[in-house]
């Protein structure tokens, strides 16, 4: 279609703007939403609270000396109580995993006020939840206050972390929020939307 004085119109072209393309829209920067916070604080309140309920199960119902055998030999429920790190580092310095524990998890309240994509909220709520199931621990259990041994009960392939060492649920939402995060950096979708920006010029460089 013409103007009156000749020139086109095409799909680039706006009504009254004859000479070239009239402005285009500023692109919609995502923006944080409680719904999102609210939803890793429930995933994480979540696996706290699956954590300290099976955990409370396996000291009623356990005994340490006497491994239970479920699944065929795949899963032994097997009492024992961790006073140092994962894989039972630093048993003597069970104080100083609790204030790095505390600061990791005031960390992620924080980090959880800032998401702005929906799966971000699965992977932070699951390492919170894991963080914290442990913190609890800490806190609240024998011996003492800060200072308290962390319940695992989970020992996969044969009992006494033969195989590999004895865990909880709050380890596991904690190791499966760090693999989901891991997997989301990996494939472009990181936590803010510069780092998507960032990763999305990286592969039209490479392309």
């Amino acid at each position: 279609m013409q103007t009156a004085g000749g020139a086109t119109l095409s799909e680039d072209t706006q009504p009254g703007t004859a000479e070239g393309p009239g402005p285009t829209t500023p692109e919609k920067k995502p923006v944080r939403r409680i719904g999102l916070t609210i939803a890793a604080l429930l995933i994480a309140a979540f696996a706290i609270g699956l954590d300290q309920w099976t955990k409370n199960l396996a000291e009623a119902n356990l005994d340490p000396a006497d491994p239970v055998r479920i699944l065929g030999g795949l899963v032994y429920l097997d009492l024992t109580w961790n006073s140092g790190a994962a894989f039972s580092l630093g048993t003597n310095y069970t104080w100083i995993f609790t204030i790095i524990a505390s600061v990791v998890v005031v960390f992620l309240i924080v980090l959880s006020t800032r998401i702005v994509y929906p799966v971000w909220s699965i992977a932070i709520g699951l390492v919170l939840g894991g963080a914290a199931g442990n913190l609890v621990d800490r806190y609240f259990r024998e011996p003492d206050f800060a200072r308290g041994h962390v319940v695992d009960f989970i020992s996969v392939f044969k009992p006494d972390a033969q195989a590999f060492p004895i865990f909880n649920i709050a380890d596991s939402a904690l190791c499966c929020g760090v693999v989901l995060i891991v997997l989301l950096e990996l494939t472009g979708h990181g936590f803010s939307p510069e780092s998507r920006k960032s990763d999305q010029k990286k592969k039209e460089a490479a392309a």
